[in-house]
């Protein structure tokens, strides 16, 4: 069964560990079938850093370690007068791995584009900084970088400096593509949730035909092959929370899609 969504489906994010595992593995194996034969499509790891407030249902695993209760004299207490000790508990929390997408040439490995699907992680600090550095410093070797955020979570605005999107390109999803021939420019293509995602091209050396990644392909993959017909629960509310104009449509969507 396919999403009722014409284009993303706004309540796969709150699944957005497995989607983004299959959205990365979906479009390199995608890349792979139609790159020319010397370039392939790699899946690179990084750990993510997380800051203290944003431990929350992005992280995979939140350890929660109690001690051994125990008994003490009390401080300034009378002789023989025990208290019950407060229980020490503290977080134990797992780094998130990220996962990427590296377009290398065979043999050299030499590196031509960088594919990443953003998180909310990408989009509030440390992470922020983060990416945007590591992209400066792709952009500065001469690597292409794609950002393609199909996520709604997160500072989007400060992603995309020192470019500042005008009103037309507002979308609640986009993909860019920055070149590294042209450093002050970004190309920004809207992604808008009342129509079906974009096939959008993937830069690679200059003398390359031109290769597309079909991003409502990798979705409708995604959304059959996780069976979140049966997983998503369309009567919740999301977060974060629609527009009004955006709730009304989908809640029409909905009903029309799946009368009660």
């Amino acid at each position: 069964m396919k999403s009722p969504f014409p284009g993303m489906d706004p309540y796969l994010e709150q699944h957005w560990l497995d989607v983004h595992a299959k959205l990365v593995t979906y479009a390199a194996d995608y890349l792979n079938a139609r790159l020319p034969p010397d370039l392939l499509a790699s899946i690179e790891e990084r750990v993510a850093v997380e800051s203290e407030d944003s431990v929350r249902g992005y992280v995979p695993d939140v350890r929660v370690l109690e001690p051994q209760p125990g008994v003490e004299q009390a401080p300034g207490s009378g002789v023989g007068t025990a208290v019950a000790m407060p229980i020490r508990l503290f977080a134990q929390v797992d780094p998130i791995t990220e996962r990427f997408i590296k377009v290398v040439a065979a043999g050299t490995e030499r590196l031509v584009t960088v594919i990443e699907f953003i998180s909310p992680t990408n989009k509030r600090n440390p992470g922020l900084a983060d990416i945007r550095g590591k992209r400066g410093e792709f952009l500065a070797g001469g690597v292409n970088f794609v950002e393609i955020d199909l996520v709604r979570e997160g500072d989007w605005r400060s992603l995309l400096r020192p470019h500042v999107c005008p009103p037309r390109g507002i979308s609640l999803y986009r993909a860019t593509i920055r070149l590294p021939a042209e450093p002050a420019v970004v190309y920004l293509y809207p992604l808008d949730l009342r129509s079906p995602l974009l096939s959008i091209p993937i830069p690679l050396r200059p003398r390359d035909p031109e290769v597309r990644l079909d991003l409502q392909e990798l979705i409708d993959s995604v959304y059959a092959n996780g069976r979140y017909a049966r997983r998503l629960d369309y009567s919740r509310p999301l977060e974060p929370s629609l527009s009004d104009d955006d709730a009304a449509w989908t809640k029409g969507l909905l009903t029309t899609a799946r009368p009660s």
